[in-house]
């Protein structure tokens, strides 16, 4: 969908959520149960997303696995108000580790509460926002503060219910199957306001353009630059 425009060949500073809608989980995967499904897009590039959006309603439908979808409608949401302390909810999982063909290293399970998490997505948005283009060498090595704090009071009650908040997915690269350790849960994250908005509109961590690392904040609305897309299931 993205290959008609050769400026976007290799554009990767995008996001998106998986589709939102009412579920249930299979051994054969998942089954929707509504008539209507919602994606959240998002890109700090307004002419990127305008041409995605365009590109979307020009299909009559979609087909993603057995769900066939028809666009519907998209909305802008609302613009958030950043400070230096941000609380996030993941509404897809954070990749801290890159993904490698039959090997375990992109599984390997990381503490959420240590200084290496925090570094890994330090060191990683680091370098994207570097590859963005859009700082100064200077700017960059002012962003040396960022820390992120997990919900302590919900990962130990995720843990005494025995469900998970760190799980192996799948991603794919020129259809080639990989596995990485994604991680769900909510933080505080403190950083400079630059950096809140990047991985805001950017995405946290690894494949955040394959739909891994996307944030919300809490108990408020989305950001700008994001646009929530429904369509038909």
């Amino acid at each position: 969908m993205l290959g008609a425009k050769p400026e976007f060949y290799s554009f990767n500073q995008y996001n998106f959520s998986g589709l939102k809608g009412q579920i249930k989980i299979s051994r054969k995967g998942l089954h929707f149960y509504s008539s209507r499904v919602t994606l959240v897009f998002s890109s700090p590039s307004r002419e990127f997303v305008e041409y995605f959006l365009s590109t979307l309603f020009a299909q009559k439908e979609l087909m993603i696995g057995n769900l066939q979808l028809v666009p519907e409608s998209h909305d802008l949401e609302n613009p958030i108000l950043f400070t230096d302390s941000m609380r996030y909810l993941c509404i897809s999982p954070v990749v801290l580790l890159p993904a490698t063909f039959n090997d375990e290293q992109g599984k390997r399970f990381i503490s959420p509460e240590s200084d290496e998490f925090s570094d890994l997505l330090y060191n990683n948005t680091i370098e994207r926002m570097e590859a963005s283009q859009k700082f100064l060498p200077d700017t960059l090595s002012s962003f040396y503060k960022f820390q992120l704090v997990a919900d302590k009071d919900y990962l130990t009650k995720i843990q005494s219910t025995h469900k998970k908040f760190a799980r192996i997915y799948p991603l794919y690269d020129s259809d080639v199957k990989y596995e990485a350790r994604g991680y769900t849960f909510p933080f505080v994250l403190y950083a400079p306001l630059p950096v809140q908005q990047f991985v805001y509109e950017n995405g946290l961590g690894l494949y955040s353009h394959k739909g891994f690392g996307m944030l919300d904040v809490a108990h408020a609305s989305s950001a700008s630059n994001e646009e929530s897309i429904v369509m038909y299931a």
